[in-house]
């Protein structure tokens, strides 16, 4: 992707998954959906950050990682997890005693991962479940998504003004330009690359998740793209185009590249 100047978003575009774009390239590849248990995937996160002296940001495992990071998500939860399933999974085995020393210590609420079910390639990972104690929510303060750092958002959207805001950031290396954004439906009117001096218009809807815009009771006829944080509308119509800014970040330059 370095050489190309493209990110995995344009590729997802034209080919239902990443191997699928391997494979008409004609490379060989190994045999996809092949099925891991969070073991081996652990112990590779591990030996990188041992190679590595420190804990791996996301893009860092993706170029020198021997998985996907889409893969713990599936089998693991969100990369802020890895760390304490790899304390509690590698407790008690002296070859990793010099990685758990690098670890961060655990805080002092214990949280339990429930590992979610593998899903295929063309499926968004599921947001992975998590138990842990309830506190009383505090009114007089806002409340926050999970870390992720990128460039200069500390947390994760919460709403679609999150959305918006990130869109913002990102929708250049995305090949979109934005012309307006308004407060009616459509809320945005952008141009995107179709081609080498090419440009369109394009109509597009804000949403925190995909299915708001079906909840919300929006016109089909009257957008051309959904930009939200998570996708979750297996039925979405063809001809809307989703934009899950969850899945694209990973792709894009985080704030420590």
């Amino acid at each position: 992707m370095a050489h190309s100047g493209l990110v995995e978003y344009h590729v997802l575009s034209h080919f239902p998954s990443w191997v699928e774009a391997v494979r008409a390239a004609g490379l060989d590849i190994q045999p996809g959906n092949v099925k891991l248990g969070p073991e081996p995937l652990l112990e590779d996160w591990g030996r990188l950050v041992r190679r590595l002296r420190r804990i791996p940001t996301r893009m860092m495992y993706r170029r020198e990682g021997s998985h996907s990071p889409n893969t713990f998500d599936r089998h693991i939860g969100p990369w802020s997890a890895i760390p304490g399933a790899f304390r509690q999974w590698a407790q008690g085995k002296e070859e990793w005693t010099d990685v758990l020393a690098m670890i961060p210590p655990q805080t002092d609420i214990a949280i339990q991962t429930v590992y979610p079910s593998p899903t295929t390639n063309d499926e968004p990972p599921p947001t992975p479940v998590e138990t842990r104690p309830r506190h009383t929510k505090l009114g007089d303060r806002p409340t926050y998504g999970n870390p992720i750092d990128f460039r200069g958002l500390r947390h994760e959207p919460v709403n679609e003004s999150g959305v918006v805001f990130l869109f913002g950031m990102v929708a250049r290396e995305l090949g979109y330009l934005v012309e307006a954004v308004q407060a009616g439906y459509p809320d945005c009117e952008a141009k995107r690359q179709i081609g080498p001096g090419k440009w369109q218009r394009v109509r597009i809807e804000f949403e925190y998740e995909s299915r708001n815009f079906r909840d919300h009771g929006h016109p089909l006829n009257g957008c051309d793209v959904i930009v939200c944080w998570r996708h979750n509308w297996p039925d979405c119509p063809s001809h809307l185009q989703v934009v899950g800014l969850c899945h694209i970040l990973s792709s894009l330059a985080t704030s420590d590249e």
